[in-house]
């Protein structure tokens, strides 16, 4: 076994979507990085912790909220991932995570949290959403 031991790594294309991905070694792709990543707190004025390319959040209203890239992806069929939670940070609540909305698109996807076992939409302290494509 190998181990790469490097500070970058660099795509041999220019865009943003000239995407480093890993392959076996009879050449079939295992993957890429994520495409894009946030870290948020979804209450009161809406503010971002943490981020790669994401430029904004959007507050729909409560527990509503659309993550705006940066850079455009390729397309708009990539998996998001999303997860919250209420409360202070040794109380918190664990929110199921829903997408949903309008239809990803290249420029933003919409995530949407509810209260556990019941369908209140509610306003997130801790949210996180990562995209891979």
């Amino acid at each position: 076994m190998s181990i790469l031991k490097v500070t970058d790594i660099q795509s041999n294309g220019t865009g943003f979507n000239d995407v480093v991905s890993f392959k076996n070694a009879s050449g079939t792709q295992n993957g890429t990085l994520c495409r894009a990543w946030v870290n948020f707190n979804g209450t009161g004025t809406v503010a971002i912790r943490d981020d790669f390319n994401v430029s904004s959040i959007t507050d729909n209203g409560t527990g509503d909220y659309t993550v705006n890239f940066s850079n455009a992806l390729a397309d708009a069929n990539y998996v998001a991932t999303c997860h919250g939670s209420g409360g202070t940070p040794t109380n918190g609540t664990n929110y199921n995570r829903v997408l949903e909305g309008s239809p990803n698109t290249t420029s933003s996807v919409r995530c949407i949290a509810y209260a556990p076992n019941n369908t209140a939409i509610v306003d997130i302290v801790y949210c996180s959403v990562a995209i891979f494509h």
